[in-house]
């Protein structure tokens, strides 16, 4: 392990986020979850899916 996670482990455990800050982090990971979910059971809209591009761009010179 990286002495910089135990640094900022220490950190947390002196002083925890806020529970503001955990609830933030709640809401984000819920609705993350949400359209996951939408979109493995296939209801998520077509109009919001990223359609890939294939292959790379050409360059411009």
């Amino acid at each position: 392990m990286n002495m910089t996670w135990l640094m900022r482990m220490a950190r947390w455990a002196r002083r925890p986020p806020s529970m503001r800050q955990v609830r933030i982090v709640a809401v984000v990971i819920a609705v993350v979850l949400v359209i996951a979910g939408l979109e493995w059971l296939g209801l998520w809209p077509d109009w919001a899916t990223v359609e890939p591009r294939g292959g790379r761009l050409p360059r411009l010179n």
